[in-house]
């Protein structure tokens, strides 16, 4: 039995980015809805209990709630955000609207000594997201920590080792928000740091192998990249050749994808693999599209009815593998039953239909992608397959904005493989997490030839992040971009103009749609 960290979910776009920065300390950490942690909270091995935050305000009506006998176990408990509002008005404080909204980065000033602050400088700055504020602390409580509109920016009950705090200390613009949430877990938990990665590996071969039982077989949608690669890993070791991979090249891949994925499987990995030529069978349902979300939606549904059909062909194959992450499941739906905001349908959640009649084993669902990269390295997975740059499940139907069409996609596809080639000819790719080309959709006069053109315009979007969740923007050397723009408009007719994505997430997302 693992230390245990239980995690309450209010509807936070965060609340699993809190438990990855748990399982960075070596604790072992549970995520629940609010309707299920007093349950969840009675199970042996609880150190410390995290309330996250949500979209909700704590003082209306229908505000999501839990029993605050949860707050009875004698173990430290830390409220972020709304959890800090929740904790308030259930132990006889008040919360109230705020006066002036605080987003993004805020300067905070420590104003007392405390645990959760040890080793803190006095004046950090941290990431607000807040319209509410607490207008009157419970008995037991002091304030701990203030921003210029938020006077109430951290507070404590040292006795009881209750903490709260108004901003969200697990986002990495928190500046030591990693210290915090080390000073929580093992200096006011007590946690010594029991569980690692590789017990993660055994505990999702073993959650697999219990899921499809002694005889079931798993049809794994393969695209090549890491995640799926990892889970057709973890469900070899699981179930052997009972899994059967499908990669299907849907005519939306990048240059050269399909023959990569092809060679990879064939010196790597003993899967039984099946390569499906769908091309023309996806283009003619998107012919016409161009609605991001129904775009997500049709590429979703067409590879599940391709999965279902491989199904047919062996006796057990009830069950659907994926390489779902948790960054798709929190944009999608809310993944612990919360009241999180849905960003946009990721095809392989929120594009699945209602009728699946296939089980998902989803091994990877919670996780992020340099989690997942870890994993893959314990795995035995090879490094050029691990380190590969992210690539959306919809190819490149969401980067090419508007009617995804067979000459579209081609134009596309070639100036995406300008991009890659020229940032890596030049060592600029070590470091960036994603760097890619973009169909715009948007035309513009230009003059070649000393004639006139008006074609459309390409974006180069490249960007940094630590696990997708937000993310800034990478300037390339000039000499990257002057070269980039000149292949790009020379050899791709079509294409009159080269711009720069300067977008950082959020307010946008990494894939334009």
């Amino acid at each position: 039995m693992h230390e245990r960290i239980l995690i309450v979910d209010f509807g936070s776009q965060y609340t699993q980015l809190i438990a990855r920065r748990v399982r960075e300390h070596q604790v072992f950490s549970e995520v629940v809805p609010p309707h299920k942690a007093l349950e969840a909270s009675k199970a042996e091995g609880l150190k410390g209990i995290i309330l996250s935050g949500g979209p909700g305000s704590a003082y209306e009506k229908g505000a999501p709630t839990l029993p605050p006998e949860i707050l009875q176990h004698g173990v430290p408990v830390l409220g972020i955000c709304y959890g800090m509002q929740w904790m308030c008005e259930v132990l006889g404080g008040s919360v109230i609207p705020g006066t002036s909204r605080e987003y993004g980065f805020t300067p905070l000033k420590v104003d007392a000594a405390s645990k959760l602050f040890d080793g803190v400088a006095t004046d950090t700055v941290v990431w607000m997201s807040h319209g509410d504020r607490v207008e009157k602390l419970p008995d037991g409580f002091l304030n701990l920590a203030h921003s210029a509109d938020c006077p109430e920016g951290a507070i404590g009950d040292v006795d009881r080792d209750y903490y709260a705090v108004q901003f969200h200390p697990e986002v990495g613009h928190t500046q030591e928000g990693e210290r915090m949430l080390r000073n929580f877990l093992k200096g006011i938990c007590g946690c010594s740091g029991d569980w690692t990665p590789g017990d993660l590996a055994t505990e999702l071969i073993e959650r697999v192998r219990e899921q499809v039982g002694e005889e079931g077989e798993i049809v794994l949608g393969l695209s090549g990249g890491v995640d799926s690669s990892v889970v057709g890993a973890l469900c070899q070791r699981a179930i052997g050749n009972r899994c059967h991979a499908i990669f299907v090249d849907n005519g939306l891949l990048r240059a050269g994808e399909r023959e990569l994925v092809e060679k990879a499987f064939e010196d790597h990995f003993e899967l039984d693999l099946t390569v499906i030529d769908a091309e023309k069978r996806f283009l003619d349902k998107l012919a016409g599209v161009t609605d991001p979300e129904t775009k997500r939606k049709v590429i979703g549904h067409e590879f599940v009815e391709i999965f279902r059909e491989q199904a047919k062909r062996f006796k057990n194959a009830t069950f659907l593998g994926q390489g779902t992450l948790y960054p798709d499941v929190i944009e999608s739906v809310a993944a612990h039953g919360g009241a999180t905001e849905v960003i946009k349908s990721h095809h392989n959640v929120g594009g699945l239909p209602d009728d699946l009649d296939m089980d998902l084993v989803e091994p990877l669902r919670l996780l992020f992608k340099d989690e997942v990269r870890e994993l893959g390295r314990i795995l035995g997975l090879p490094e050029e397959m691990v380190a590969r740059q992210p690539f959306p499940g919809p190819g490149l139907a969401v980067r090419c904005v508007g009617d995804c069409t067979p000459h579209r996609i081609n134009l596309l596809r070639e100036a995406d493989r300008v991009v890659r080639e020229e940032f890596e000819a030049r060592d600029e790719h070590h470091g960036v997490w994603q760097y890619f080309a973009v169909l715009t959709g948007a035309r513009s006069v230009g003059v070649m030839g000393d004639k006139r053109t008006y074609e459309e315009a390409c974006a180069i979007r490249a960007v940094q992040s630590n696990d997708g969740m937000t993310a800034d923007w990478v300037y390339p050397s000039r000499e990257c971009l002057q070269a980039i723009s000149n292949r790009i408009i020379n050899n791709s007719h079509g294409i009159n103009r080269v711009v720069l994505d300067i977008t950082s997430k959020p307010p946008g997302t990494i894939e334009w749609e």
